[in-house]
């Protein structure tokens, strides 16, 4: 199966990026520059990304002018920018086309003979970065787009030469039905952007049409229900299909030398035979499920199994997933980006078994809706951890039209307080904790500024 952008890219020479500095942006960028096409873009705030756009020598523009679309063939925005925005009025009005970045990746992905796209609620940046590792250090030499910094590749794109891309696929207002890989990996499939899917049954049919457009391989959460519901529905039953998990019914199964959520041993058995052995640096049962998913797409890839635990065994982690970013006056301080309740229970349940005498966690809620739908779900997980501290909600994209705020949130969770800047909230958590403690921020937003300011004000008394 193929999609509708083969010829996306027929007749362009000139691309133009608005919004190039984002994350999702700067990969494409890259890639199409190595390409061979002339890029230029624009954007509204300095960045880390921006430099690495301009050290290739692509022009950036601060600021959104009309002028800055003459003489493109395409130009791809983010669903961050609106259609009033000032290039993108001027690409219509000079007949110049204007897709979508989801539309970019689809059309990127499509000139690759061996993709591998990964999705699911939980774990989808991890498992990418592990499957990177993997393919890198075994020199299969891939092109990749990760949703996080993966400090291995310096960035959260990588250039290769060979016919491989690995991308991470976001089923967020069906991105990844842009996506037509060769191969899939299915990690999870949980309620969530219930905002846009409204209902389990709708989200559920996306997943299913993602399976559907994988041309070679699924690679599925055997352990899953609802991942194999939607497998089961798929409308092409010819699809090769793989499984993993826990269960002993699972093609690729991982068994755990003992449970403990500091770093884990664990076998990997396909067909009743242990095929290798992985220690994993990073904590949590679920990083085993991650890396076990990684494993089977680098098997399918024809990596070696040693070559595979190699890599896995020196996997330091992603930027934002449980990532420690320092220890002072005997206070470790973390950041991770959970912002799910299923995410937030498996981060502060592997928090709480590492053997710190408290541990404080941070939260910031992302969109009003998740709080609101989820309510009850984050009240329990967030009672997990000794302490915890609320920010205000991040709106993102949204309204408060659910008329809900963290205080309704706080009242649910013994002893949680809320706090409405991060100062107030790093000034509070480093007044309180003591040795030996964690302070973890949590969530999809910008609390990693408050761990920053932790960090400064521990390391300054």
């Amino acid at each position: 199966m193929v999609s509708n952008y083969e010829h996306l890219l027929d007749n362009v020479k000139r691309i133009h990026f608005v919004g190039i500095g984002g994350s999702g942006m700067c990969p494409l960028a890259e890639i199409m520059f190595n390409e061979g096409f002339e890029i230029t873009g624009s954007d509204i705030a300095e960045s880390d990304t921006l430099e690495r756009i301009r050290s290739y020598g692509i022009p950036v523009t601060m600021g959104h002018f009309p002028e800055t679309v003459i003489g493109a063939d395409l130009v791809v925005y983010t669903a961050a920018v609106k259609l009033d925005n000032p290039e993108l009025i001027s690409a219509k009005e000079k007949n110049i086309p204007a897709v979508e970045r989801c539309i970019m990746l689809g059309a990127v992905v499509e000139k690759y003979k061996n993709s591998i796209a990964v999705c699911g609620t939980h774990g989808k940046t991890t498992t990418t970065s592990m499957i990177t590792q993997i393919l890198t250090m075994n020199e299969f030499d891939p092109t990749v787009i990760i949703g996080g910094r993966f400090p291995f590749i310096g960035g959260n794109s990588r250039i290769g030469k060979s016919d491989i891309i690995v991308c991470e696929a976001c089923e967020y207002v069906d991105t990844f039905l842009h996506i037509y890989p060769t191969v899939s990996v299915i990690l999870n499939v949980e309620a969530d952007h219930l905002d846009f899917f409204g209902t389990m049954e709708r989200l559920k049919m996306s997943f299913t049409k993602f399976a559907d457009q994988t041309s070679d391989i699924i690679i599925a959460n055997g352990d899953d229900e609802n991942t194999m519901f939607c497998l089961n529905n798929m409308t092409d039953k010819s699809k090769k299909i793989i499984t993993f998990g826990f269960g002993e019914n699972n093609d690729y199964r991982a068994v755990i030398h003992e449970d403990n959520c500091v770093c884990k041993t664990f076998d990997v058995i396909n067909n009743g035979n242990v095929i290798t052995t992985v220690t994993l640096s990073i904590p949590g049962k679920f990083n085993v499920m991650n890396a076990l998913a990684a494993s089977v797409a680098a098997c399918v890839l024809g990596a070696n199994p040693d070559g595979i635990s190699n890599a896995l065994n020196k996997f330091t982690g992603a930027h934002r997933r449980f990532e420690i970013l320092g220890k002072h006056n005997g206070i470790t301080v973390a950041d991770d980006f959970a912002h799910h309740p299923t995410e937030l229970k498996a981060t502060l349940t592997t928090a709480m078994n590492m053997g710190y005498k408290n541990v404080w966690a941070v939260f910031q809620p992302h969109t009003f809706s998740r709080t609101y739908m989820f309510l009850d779900e984050f009240a329990e997980v967030l009672s997990i951890p000794d302490h915890c501290i609320l920010s205000e909600i991040l709106p993102v994209r949204e309204k408060n039209t659910y008329n809900i705020y963290s205080k309704d949130l706080a009242a649910k969770i013994n002893g949680c307080v809320w706090f409405g800047t991060f100062e107030e909230i790093a000034d509070y958590v480093t007044e309180k904790a003591k040795d030996g403690d964690l302070i973890i921020t949590i969530g999809g937003g910008n609390v990693y500024m408050c761990a920053n300011m932790i960090i400064k004000r521990l390391s300054g008394k």
